[in-house]
């Protein structure tokens, strides 16, 4: 479980697949917006605002976004009027939960990207982006069919591994190198 604080009011958990079955969880639980799957957000959000010394009361948002074959990331944000109220301490939880439809992978060395791209070129056109931040390389893969979906990613972490980072982040800090067709400007000018 990684943790981040993104503001003064929200803060970010990342949960590989393996910290979820590590907690007995399937996506199925998930979806399914069980008792159980309350219990263990609710236990997992309170541990990361422990961690964070993020004051949990008053209304909390919690947005879950599935990042097949990676995990989930989950959002938890805390009403701004409520840091302002000085009242009783309440708890008023609102759990969303979505798909991230974009594959997002980080690579040390703009070597594996390259190769990457060569051997999803066979896939047809990718709509992809290439972004530089903080001295590493993100691929964005978006429109991925469902029946070339699991291939993408298993190429994907050969190369490189699922960011944690938000679109947003990378948007707002990083550089995009290459836009919309990164993978075919990859494979034409590098062979």
């Amino acid at each position: 479980m990684k943790l981040e604080r993104l503001t003064n009011n929200k803060i970010k958990i990342f949960l590989t697949l393996d910290d979820l079955i590590d907690r007995g969880i399937t996506k199925e639980d998930i979806l399914g917006n069980s008792l159980k799957v309350h219990k263990l957000f609710q236990d997992m959000v309170e541990e990361a605002c422990e961690e964070l010394s993020f004051k949990m009361s008053g209304s909390i948002a919690i947005e879950i976004f599935s990042l097949p074959a990676q995990g989930l990331i989950i959002i938890v944000t805390k009403d701004e009027e409520e840091l302002l109220a000085d009242e009783d301490e309440f708890l008023d939880l609102q759990v969303k939960i979505d798909d991230f439809p974009h594959i997002l992978y980080v690579f040390d060395e703009f070597e594996d990207i390259v190769q990457l791209s060569h051997r999803l070129s066979i896939q047809g056109m990718l709509k992809s982006n290439l972004y530089h931040y903080d001295g590493r390389y993100y691929l964005l893969i978006e429109n991925v069919k469902d029946t070339t979906y699991d291939m993408v990613i298993s190429l994907a972490a050969e190369y490189g591994r699922a960011s944690t980072l938000t679109l947003c982040r990378i948007n707002e800090y990083g550089t995009c190198i290459i836009e919309n067709e990164a993978i075919q400007i990859l494979v034409s000018h590098f062979s």
